[in-house]
């Protein structure tokens, strides 16, 4: 079963965040709390969402996404930040129907894209997303500014 995420999941949530930082070994690079996803996920505007597998009443895994907008085609999509199942729900489809849930929000809100990144050394995960047909974007290389030189450049913009 796959539904939208309820305060109460926001530990299961992080758990998994952190077993997904642990897998791409990067666990010491989580610095989220509970109460940040809570404030995130859960207030009248929130700025991300979560679904959440579910087998047997248990948490198998989630998605957190978020809206995008492109300026060429005019209209938003959605960003796949994470896709997470637990290493024992694995192989039973929901990693699928995760992915198809949030392409059923696109089609059903008009979104022209569904977008996420993943690394270059994770076959399995890779190889999931060829089957599905998604296209490699292997032109665009991508940046990111975090701690000092974000500060360092934000305090450049008096």
């Amino acid at each position: 079963m796959i539904r939208p995420a309820t305060p109460a999941d926001v530990p299961a949530i992080l758990d998994m965040i952190r077993e997904l930082a642990e897998y791409e070994k990067a666990a010491h690079e989580v610095r989220a709390t509970e109460e940040q996803l809570r404030a995130v996920l859960f207030c009248d505007h929130p700025a991300a969402f979560v679904h959440i597998a579910e087998q047997d009443g248990e948490v198998a895994g989630f998605t957190l996404w978020f809206l995008t907008f492109s300026t060429w085609r005019g209209v938003h999509g959605i960003y796949m930040e994470d896709l997470y199942v637990r290493p024992q729900h694995r192989g039973g489809g929901h990693g699928l129907a995760l992915m198809g849930e949030l392409a059923r929000i696109c089609a059903e809100r008009g979104y022209q894209r569904l977008e996420w990144a993943v690394l270059d050394w994770n076959e399995p995960s890779i190889g999931f997303y060829d089957k599905l047909g998604a296209v490699r974007q292997d032109e665009w290389l991508k940046y990111r500014l975090t701690d000092e030189p974000l500060q360092r450049l934000g305090g450049s913009q008096d």
